[in-house]
């Protein structure tokens, strides 16, 4: 299970995990140094298809000598997204034939059905609210 803690701060918002790690949530794209809530979905997606591509990679040999992207999306209303694009920016290791063909069918799949956050993206699912005092009953979708 993954849990994230997300709280007010004298100066703002911010996220924490278990491990101690933290991040700046700003709702306005305004204040320096933070995501908005936008912003952390698009790392999400790009850092989770690029922590499964570079080790699928590497294991067969072709480790790419940089491994980056760029992810981007348009807001098409108030509260909706649209197609979410990831763009891939990749140096590969020089002298390897197999590097470009085995990166490429990496990516692929990773994108396809390896990547939890893209897959959760893609798929229908249920997030619950719990407020303080419900039961479970007062649960909202």
């Amino acid at each position: 299970m993954a849990t994230v803690r997300v709280r007010r701060t004298d100066d703002g918002f911010e996220a924490v995990n278990d491990r101690g790690a933290r991040v700046a949530v700003d709702g306005s794209g305004e204040t320096p140094g933070a995501f908005t809530p936008v912003e952390l979905l698009l790392a999400a997606l790009g850092g989770c298809e690029l922590v499964t591509v570079e080790p699928l990679t590497a294991g067969r040999g072709h480790r790419p000598a940089r491994l980056a992207a760029t992810v981007r999306a348009d807001k098409v209303a108030t509260s909706r997204l649209g197609t979410i694009t990831i763009d891939y920016e990749v140096e590969l290791p020089e002298g390897e034939e197999k590097a470009a063909e085995v990166f490429e069918a990496v990516a692929r799949r990773v994108h396809a059905s390896y990547c939890t956050v893209g897959n959760a993206l893609k798929e229908p699912m249920t997030v619950e609210q719990v407020l303080p005092g419900s039961s479970g009953e007062g649960r909202s979708a």
